[in-house]
Formats: structure tokens, C-alpha cells, sequence
């Protein structure tokens, strides 16, 4: 059974993208503030990412993870748009806490 993409909340998909790692720091992407929005319209789901550094060597696996999980979310219909964005840049400050804790940071 299909879903609607209505019905697919935020929380859903930060859930999922929570499985995407960061293999240079061993953290999920969503802790470590690299999701900057998600938007889900009728058919439509759009995220604005970014990495800790344009010069990130594991930004194409990442993408191409958050692609893969993404589309394991939606049914085919569903159109997956996916924006690498460099503003603002990323900073230390943009991690939960719970990433902080884990990485020894105060």
C-alpha cells in the first residue's frame, strides 16, 4: 500500500535521514545539523542540506545515501528534490546536543 506524501510528516523524515552518516565523524547528519529544511507538498518532498566543508570527500556517498533513504520513504510518484546549500555555513553550533555529548564537545 502506497503512502500520500500528506501524510509523511517532518518528523518522518528526519527520522529516516537519521540513518545517513557521516563517516568522517561517525554521527548521523540530522545530529550534527547538516538537514538545514525539510518541505513536503502534495508531490513534492525537498531537503536543503549541506556538509561540514565544501571540500567534504564524502559528500557524493552522503547524498547518494540520503537519496537512497528518502526514496525507500516514498512511494514512486513522489518526486525527491534534493539541495545542497552552502549558506549559511555550517558550524559546530548547528550540532544537537546529543552529538556534542557524543563527540566530547561542551
Amino acid at each position: 500500500m502506497s503512502r500520500q506524501s500528506e501524510t509523511l510528516s517532518e518528523e518522518e523524515v528526519l527520522t529516516v535521514l537519521r540513518s545517513v552518516i557521516d563517516p568522517e565523524i561517525g554521527m548521523n547528519i540530522v545530529d550534527l545539523g547538516l538537514v538545514y529544511g525539510v518541505e513536503i507538498s502534495d508531490h513534492k518532498l525537498h531537503v536543503d542540506l549541506t556538509m561540514t566543508t565544501p571540500a567534504c570527500p564524502m559528500g557524493e556517498m552522503i547524498l547518494d545515501d540520503v537519496r537512497e533513504v528518502l526514496s525507500s520513504l516514498e512511494p514512486a510518484d513522489v518526486e525527491i528534490d534534493i539541495s545542497l546549500v552552502w549558506d549559511p555555513p555550517w558550524s559546530p553550533d548547528r550540532m544537537s546536543e546529543y552529538a556534542r555529548k557524543q563527540l566530547g564537545w561542551k
